[in-house]
């Protein structure tokens, strides 16, 4: 009795001079049609940055994600995604231009954006244009890791982690992190205190 095959490789075509310039015609296709992918979504994650920025999904949805979901048919995780990606490029203009551009790849674009800051934009962005998606998946998660290393020593040498002891506020965050300042201490700034921090 034979078995189909489970190959998941489809049949290759033989290998002549037509077949070759009718393949590179097909392979230039699709990346012209990434190209245009990439600008149309840098364009719906504008949209989706000022609808969640100006609460347009508050009307009977507990997030923008849930109205994605409802809306557009993405997944939960996939609505979750696009706001938070659509959030950090705001502040990310070179990774949001090189996706509106077709330069990078939303897949790269999603990941750099876990990582980088206005400061480690330009860099991360030549690793992007550089690398692959899943070089750059790496990278973001080897990069990841070396944070939190360094957050922990941190906080073994000074008794406070860097992340529990600045002020952290987005505009478009439902609330605002306070510090957490060892011994119950206050902290003023600008005349507003910010109270004393418990356990």
């Amino acid at each position: 009795m034979e078995f189909p095959s489970t190959s998941t490789q489809s049949a290759v075509e033989p290998c002549t001079v037509e077949a070759l310039a009718d393949l590179n015609r097909l392979g230039d296709e699709i990346a012209e049609l990434a190209v245009h992918l990439s600008a149309a979504t840098a364009r719906l994650l504008d949209l989706i940055r000022e609808f969640d920025a100006r609460g347009g999904w508050n009307h009977g949805f507990r997030s923008c994600a849930a109205w994605l979901t409802w809306r557009v048919g993405f997944s939960p995780t996939t609505a979750r995604e696009h706001v938070r990606v659509a959030r950090a490029l705001g502040a990310l203009p070179r990774l949001a231009q090189a996706l509106g551009r077709g330069e990078l790849s939303y897949s790269k674009v999603r990941e750099l954006s876990r990582v980088a800051q206005p400061e480690s934009e330009a860099r991360l962005l030549a690793i992007g244009r550089a690398g692959t998606a899943e070089h750059v998946e790496r990278l973001v998660r080897a990069w990841r890791r070396m944070d939190s290393k360094a957050e922990a020593r941190e906080t073994a040498r000074t008794g406070s982690s860097p992340s529990r002891s600045r002020h952290r506020c987005r505009p478009s965050a439902l609330l605002c992190q306070r510090p957490l300042l060892p011994g119950g201490l206050e902290h003023h700034a600008g005349g507003e205190t910010w109270g004393s921090v418990g356990p």
